[in-house]
C-alpha cells in the first residue's frame, strides 16, 4: 500500500485515504463463489413418499417382542415377550438369540441367512430415553432391524 504526499498548497499533509480497492475485489470474488455454491446446498431431492398409513407386520417366531413402558415412578420397564428384563440381561439375552439363530441356520455364511428382528411396543407416554436404551442394546448385539409395532385408529379414520 502507498500513500500519496499530496500535490499544491497541501504539500505538508500526507493523504490519509485507505486503498479499498483490494477490499472490493475481494468482496466480490466472495459473493460470486457465494451464488454458485448456494444452489447447490439448498437442492431438493424430488421424493415420492408412500401413501399407505402403515404396513403389517409379518411375525415370524424367530423375531423378539418388547414391550416397554414407564413404570408410575418413572422408571423403565423392558419386557422381553412376557418376562421384565434390566439393561443388562437385555443385552445379553440379545446376544444370545442372534447367536443361537445364526447357528440354527447353519453358521454366519449359510445361504439365505436370515437375521431375526426386534420389533418394539412402546406405551404411548413412555419418555424417549425408555426407548432408546433397548435400540442400543440390539445394535450393540448385533441386531440389523429394530422396528416399531404400532396400532392402527379405529375403522381407517
Amino acid at each position: 500500500m502507498s500513500m500519496s504526499v499530496g500535490e499544491g498548497d497541501t504539500e505538508d499533509q500526507p493523504m490519509s485515504d485507505i486503498n479499498t480497492t483490494p477490499l472490493v475485489d475481494v468482496m466480490l470474488v466472495m459473493l460470486i463463489i457465494f451464488l454458485i455454491t448456494i444452489p447447490a446446498i439448498v437442492q431438493k431431492v424430488p421424493l415420492e413418499l408412500p401413501k399407505v398409513r402403515f404396513d403389517p407386520t409379518t411375525t415370524k417366531p424367530e423375531n423378539v417382542s418388547l414391550s416397554i413402558k414407564a413404570s408410575s415412578t418413572g422408571a423403565c420397564e423392558v419386557y422381553w415377550g412376557q418376562t421384565r428384563v434390566d439393561s443388562s440381561e437385555l443385552l445379553d439375552r440379545a446376544v444370545k438369540k442372534l447367536k443361537d439363530e445364526i447357528e440354527r441356520q447353519g453358521g454366519v455364511n449359510a445361504p439365505g441367512l436370515e437375521l431375526p428382528e426386534a420389533h418394539i411396543r412402546g406405551d404411548i407416554n413412555t419418555p424417549w430415553r425408555c426407548i432408546a436404551g433397548p435400540i442400543y442394546n440390539f445394535q450393540m448385539a448385533g441386531f440389523t432391524k429394530v422396528g416399531f409395532i404400532s396400532e392402527p385408529p379405529p375403522n381407517g379414520a
